[in-house]
């Protein structure tokens, strides 16, 4: 299954300490589908036909990708994965956090 991978990931935020890395244009899906309902207004309706429209191929990955980043700034659930402490990421490599 081709999962239409996204160049480069778009991080939201899923809760008051959760991020979700929304890697592919199903993650992205998957996320809408699972928005709230009052949540629910014209800009996510609209970025939900353009994501489905994607997945037939009626519109362009990137262009989903970029839109689906915009609307989740405009609600205010974007996250600048760049202003996060590196603390908070986690170890890079080796077990146990320890660097190779």
């Amino acid at each position: 299954m081709n999962d239409k991978l996204f160049e480069r990931p778009v991080f939201v935020k899923g809760g008051s300490f959760t991020i979700i890395e929304i890697a592919s244009l199903h993650d992205a899906i998957d996320f809408l589908d699972e928005w709230p309902a009052e949540l629910q207004d014209v800009p996510y309706e609209t970025i939900r036909r353009a994501c489905y429209s994607a997945l037939d191929g009626g519109h362009p990955l990137g262009s989903a990708r970029d839109n689906f980043a915009k609307w989740a700034k405009a609600a205010n659930i974007l996250e600048d994965i760049a202003s996060i402490p590196a603390w908070m990421t986690g170890p890079k490599s080796g077990p146990g956090g320890i660097l190779a």
